[in-house]
C-alpha cells in the first residue's frame, strides 16, 4: 500500500482560492472552532473514509461462504502451484 512521506515538523502548506478560503472559514466560524481545527478534522475524516474503502472488501453473501468454505477446507495443490512455490527463493 503507498504511504506519502511525512515531515518531521507539524506543518502544512495549503494554496486555496480566495473564495475557497472564504467558505472554508465561515464554516468553521459557523462550527464555532478555528480554521486549522475544521479543515484539518474535515480531512480527516475524508482519509478515513478513503482508507477504510480502499482495506475493506465487499462481498456477497454466496461469495462469503465460498470463502469461508475454501479457507476451512482448501484444495490440494495442483502442479502450477507447485512450480510457483519451488521456484520461490529459498530466503522467503
Amino acid at each position: 500500500m503507498p504511504r506519502a512521506v511525512v515531515e518531521d515538523n507539524e506543518r502544512m502548506s495549503l494554496r486555496v482560492a480566495a473564495s475557497a478560503k472564504s467558505k472554508l472559514l465561515r464554516a468553521a466560524m459557523l462550527s464555532n472552532t478555528d480554521l486549522t481545527n475544521f479543515v484539518t478534522q474535515s480531512a480527516l475524516r475524508e482519509a478515513e473514509a478513503v482508507i477504510a474503502k480502499a482495506e475493506a472488501m465487499k462481498v456477497s453473501e454466496q461469495d462469503y461462504m465460498r470463502i469461508m468454505d475454501l479457507l476451512d477446507n482448501p484444495p490440494k495443490p495442483n502442479a502450477k502451484l507447485r512450480a510457483a512455490i519451488a521456484a520461490l527463493p529459498d530466503t522467503l
